[in-house]
């Protein structure tokens, strides 16, 4: 299972002790090619002489008896499009205002009979039709979202709309625009320890359902989608999600929350204080968001994250394929990218397209870039949500 380190290593007494054959160890080492280091991950029986393991690597090794790889990705997004020179038609704005503010030009809202679960299961089904995986050989899906259609959750909505007839384990992951990240490491994590073979990873929200539309500085960042990857079991040797670091500051939450409406609760004592039952219904509001401290936050964490991965996979900057933010900011994908020395043509970016879309924007994107042609098998990716909670992570991983 994974630890809070971001390695899928157990607890392991000191590495300086001598062995006794026979035992079975998994030891973790670099293989040096043209391109790049690439970690592999070698398992070895010991049946003769004792042998020692020394602290002479640079790292722990990990512990695993399976690997992940990535195997197929989907993505779907709502029918009606709107553009920023219809957004200022109902706020005070203009398409030069927020293109060069945020780098968006359009973003897809849900309308009419469409539903976040009819994506996602799209989403969904282009992802098992690109990994050549039937519903019934999924054994997970995790649905990755904070605006779900029921409010005990939708993953088995979606499960039950693929058609999945043995009934895999579904259930809802609440971490707004990191959920997609988190998503990826609980589905690695279930894959190493539970033996699981097929974990679909969904990441999507309907953010437009939660978002005032006359406060121009929130309205104008928002959209619809859904993406999604299937996550497969591989031997260790082929293990595609090298490293992860996560994390969350509940102290920032101020920053970026939307909570039960107050004001729903302001009658729960009666004039004489006795409690008046039942209580009344709750709501929630609308998206609050100090943008210059989710800027700041943003910039500060998400390359020390990304850095922090690095370390831990073995593998420098110049090993990266390609940079894939959440699509939050324009300029946030800018300045973390300047920060990490990675040039632009290698940041994968859609969010003039399709604005913030949550959990959905890391899948989304990295569908588009995959189905393009941009990313191909063998690329190494450095993934990094961040967003509400607040929460942060990033992920070393390759495609394929």
């Amino acid at each position: 299972m994974a630890n809070a380190s971001g390695l899928f290593t157990p607890s392991v007494p000191s590495l300086r002790r001598r062995v006794q054959p026979p035992v079975q160890i998994y030891r973790s080492g670099f293989c040096s090619s043209e391109r790049m280091f690439k970690r592999v991950l070698c398992s070895s029986i010991i049946a003769g002489d004792e042998m020692s393991v020394s602290h002479s690597e640079s790292r722990p090794p990990r512990f695993v008896s399976k690997g992940c790889k990535l195997v197929g990705c989907g993505s779907a997004v709502p029918a009606l499009q709107i553009s920023n020179v219809e957004l200022s038609k109902i706020v005070e704005t203009s398409d030069e205002w927020i293109s060069t503010r945020t780098g968006i030009r359009n973003r897809r809202v849900l309308s009419g009979k469409e539903s976040l679960n009819d994506l996602a299961v799209e989403a969904a089904r282009k992802a098992l039709l690109m990994a050549e995986v039937e519903p019934d050989d999924v054994d997970l899906i995790l649905m990755c979202t904070s605006t779900p259609e029921d409010l005990f959750g939708g993953a088995p909505q979606i499960q039950k709309a693929l058609g999945c007839k043995n009934n895999p384990l579904s259930y809802d992951i609440t971490a707004a625009c990191s959920g997609f990240l988190l998503g990826l490491v609980s589905g690695a994590s279930h894959i190493r320890g539970t033996g699981f073979r097929n974990v679909l990873v969904i990441g999507a929200d309907a953010l437009s359902r939660f978002v005032d539309w006359t406060d121009r500085g929130s309205c104008i960042l928002f959209g619809d989608a859904a993406g999604a990857v299937l996550l497969q079991a591989c031997d260790s040797e082929e293990d595609g999600l090298f490293s992860f670091d996560v994390h969350s500051d509940g102290e920032g939450g101020r920053h970026l929350n939307a909570g039960i409406r107050g004001n729903e609760n302001k009658h729960v004592l009666g004039s004489n204080g006795s409690v008046l039952f039942p209580p009344q219904r709750s709501s929630y509001s609308c998206i609050h968001m100090n943008g210059k401290e989710v800027f700041r936050f943003a910039v500060r964490v998400v390359p020390q994250s990304i850095e922090s991965a690095m370390v831990k996979a073995g593998l420098t900057m110049s090993s990266i394929d390609w940079l894939l933010l959440h699509q939050a900011n324009q300029r946030i994908i800018d300045a973390v990218a300047t920060r990490l020395e990675i040039p632009s043509e290698r940041v994968i970016s859609n969010l003039a397209n399709y604005g913030n879309t949550s959990a959905a924007s890391i899948p989304l994107a990295l569908d588009e870039a995959v189905r393009s042609g941009r990313v191909k098998l063998g690329d190494t990716i450095a993934a990094a949500g961040f967003g509400a909670g607040l929460t942060w992570g990033s992920a070393i991983l390759r495609w394929g």
